[in-house]
């Protein structure tokens, strides 16, 4: 009887991994709750305070849609603001190509920077510095940065550049970044989600108090979406004493690999 039992939890465990993730409201581009702008830290020039290392805690990377869950891959909730992402039909055969080929010609499976909104939800932390000119965000992955310039513009194109140009101003409490002059060689996630050069990004950082933002990520891309799109997340501020930026030299393993015959 031990045995039989043993075997039913273990077809009911199969059953559960097996079964597609619950059908879920999508995200709110509103922050919930509200910023507590009364308990915000601030620098000296009265903005917030966005210094800190910070990380995502959702599967995002892998598909920015739902989706169930796969060996090595977690199930996760959409975080497109609208649920699904707005593809132009002739675009749709793309996608499905990306994901059928997504093992080999994903860019990040080449080590290649992932570019923007991307970047931000990578399993890796990473950390903002900041001054009145100039918001910097230095990466875990790949050692990847940004040069975040406020109140500038950007420079005449056509430029690409694999994490676009980024200039920010305040929207209030909100760090606006506008990003654009990017390389069409990027992908948004692990899945296949992709666009064209053409793509134009306005990212959102809502501090929610001392140790959360809200970010959000409006995506433009008129070769490759029917409309603007959003995704929004919350980033969590990372507490452990002695935190620093690590490294993860994503070339020099793949290369090790190379060498072992792997």
């Amino acid at each position: 009887m031990r045995s039989a039992n043993r075997l039913s939890a273990a077809a009911i465990l199969a059953l559960v991994a097996c079964a597609p993730a619950p059908d879920a409201p999508p995200p709110s581009a509103e922050p919930d709750p509200a910023p507590a702008t009364d308990t915000l830290p601030r620098m000296a020039d009265g903005r917030p305070d966005l210094r800190g290392i910070w990380q995502t805690m959702n599967s995002a990377v892998w598909n920015l849609e739902d989706h169930s869950a796969e060996l090595g891959v977690p199930a996760g909730e959409s975080v497109v603001v609208e649920g699904t992402i707005p593809y132009l039909d002739a675009a749709l055969a793309q996608r499905q190509r990306n994901y059928e080929s997504r093992s080999t010609d994903d860019p990040e499976a080449s080590c290649y920077m992932v570019g923007v909104p991307r970047i931000t939800y990578m399993p890796y932390p990473f950390q903002i510095m900041q001054t009145p000119d100039q918001v910097t965000m230095l990466y875990e992955y790949i050692h990847v940065f940004r040069n975040i310039r406020i109140d500038s513009e950007h420079p005449p194109g056509p430029i690409q550049w694999w994490m676009g140009d980024s200039r920010g101003h305040w929207d209030g409490d909100t760090l606006v970044v506008d990003v654009i002059h990017f390389t069409d060689r990027t992908w948004l996630d692990r899945s296949g989600n992709y666009h064209s050069s053409n793509l134009h990004v306005v990212e959102r950082y809502t501090p929610l108090g001392p140790d959360h933002l809200w970010y959000e990520a409006t995506l433009e891309d008129p070769e490759v979406y029917s409309q603007p799109w959003t995704i929004a997340m919350p980033l969590y501020r990372r507490k452990e004493a002695n935190t620093q930026i690590l490294e993860y030299e994503c070339y020099a393993y793949t290369e090790a690999l190379k060498d072992a015959g792997q």
